[in-house]
């Protein structure tokens, strides 16, 4: 599968899991890999390079030598925070980036590909579900970083707000399911219940 041309991967797992109970990134999946290798290796198949975005301190599993780590500036500034974290690291690297979650298991490339390839001359496309929006399953220009950080600076840290500032292209997420029929890759593992849920999607369970 080619790679998108100048286009990165973020993958923000700096979260506290409280729902979880126990960090996500290292919960397994399957024999061989933990939720965080799992979405970089998916998303290697479609950008690079990768940028995994932890919070200060955080251990990470193993991960492929050529995958950049970026940390949290500050605790709690959720999405908008990693995806500034993550920018400063992929200046002159990419044009553009895909920013995920790390408790995806089940994401497909091709949506991956589908979203990324959708950019044209916007700034930001994003799927939406009816009124929701998937900040974590969009793909961002890294010229947007001033305005990340204007929003930053200025408390507004909802990714909502830079939609509004920004050229986005909004995508109903029903519009995916010809390539991902039951909309697997926006499938979150918030809980254990969750976590179990897509193991046994996967047939791991």
């Amino acid at each position: 599968m080619t790679l998108i041309p100048r286009t990165a991967g973020i993958v923000l797992c700096g979260g506290l899991s409280t729902r979880m109970g126990r960090p996500k990134a290292w919960l397994p999946f399957g024999p061989e890999e933990v939720l965080l290798q799992r979405i970089v290796r998916i998303l290697s198949e479609v950008v690079s390079p990768i940028v995994v975005v932890a919070a200060v301190g955080q251990e990470l599993p193993e991960l492929p030598a050529d995958v950049l780590i970026a940390r949290d500036e500050r605790e709690a500034l959720g999405p908008v925070g990693g995806l500034s974290a993550a920018f400063s690291v992929l200046r002159g690297r990419a044009d553009a980036a895909y920013a995920s979650a790390c408790d995806v298991p089940l994401l497909k490339s091709e949506v991956v590909r589908r979203i990324c390839e959708s950019l044209g001359e916007h700034d930001l496309v994003i799927p939406v579900e009816g009124k929701f929006h998937h900040p974590l399953a969009a793909v961002y220009r890294l010229s947007l970083e001033e305005r990340i950080r204007e929003l930053l600076a200025a408390g507004r840290l909802r990714p909502v707000f830079l939609l509004e500032q920004a050229r986005a292209l909004e995508i109903p997420i029903d519009s995916l399911k010809d390539i991902d029929p039951n909309l697997e890759s926006f499938r979150n593992s918030n809980t254990p219940e969750d976590y179990a849920a897509v193991l046994k999607l996967a047939g791991y369970a």
